[in-house]
């Protein structure tokens, strides 16, 4: 395996004394799992956050092999880190990507979705405008999974229906792609969830 490829940083995990295994979004490869020499060092730490666009150099000797990954920062979500809320929604949607999807299999629209969910939390001037695309990338999500799930209308909805589609989706959620999942991904759209309740 080699490849080179713009990707979204989903999750990292430490692994040995400095590196982590990064999970990525590519549009033509979908998830990949790598090992990053030196993750947790200065200059890369700033680099794996999750919601960063970087591009990457994956190589491996067979396709059983975890590969390594060499990334280079394209586009930073740091800045936006600071926000409470957009902080959570960033963590969210990530942390449901790297949980729901199967490694090298390609979702081009899920990764297009997913890049343009994430310049509107960033330069939307509130939640109100990015929440309705949130909820439609769930849904798009689950569709692409398999489950079915229809795409809400929320067009001129106000807030309060936004957030009951966006409740009922969570049901869905949980019941189906996070079913069986070790880790508490859930906890991540709770914490969203608490953030919306006070706009």
């Amino acid at each position: 395996m080699h490849l080179r490829a713009s990707a979204i940083v989903c999750a990292t995990r430490p692994n040995g004394e400095t590196g982590a295994v990064a999970r990525v979004l590519t549009r033509d490869h979908g998830m990949i799992a790598g090992y990053v020499a030196g993750a947790r060092g200065r200059v890369l730490r700033p680099v794996l956050i999750p919601g960063n666009l970087v591009e990457i150099e994956a190589r491996s000797k067979s396709d059983s092999q975890l590969p390594f990954l060499k990334i280079e920062l394209l586009s930073s979500r740091g800045p936006w880190l600071g926000e409470p809320l957009a902080a959570a929604a960033i963590g969210w949607v990530t942390a449901l990507v790297a949980s729901t999807l199967a490694e090298r299999q390609p979702f081009p629209m899920l990764y297009d979705a997913l890049s343009g969910l994430l310049d509107a939390v960033c330069h939307a001037p509130s939640a109100r405008g990015w929440l309705p695309g949130l909820i439609a990338f769930e849904a798009l999500l689950l569709r692409e999974l398999g489950y079915g799930a229809e795409q809400p209308d929320l067009a001129g909805a106000d807030l309060a229906a936004q957030l009951a589609a966006f409740d009922a989706q969570g049901a869905r959620l949980a019941r189906y792609p996070l079913a069986d999942r070790r880790t508490d991904v859930m906890g991540a759209r709770a914490m969203l969830r608490e953030r919306l309740a006070k706009l």
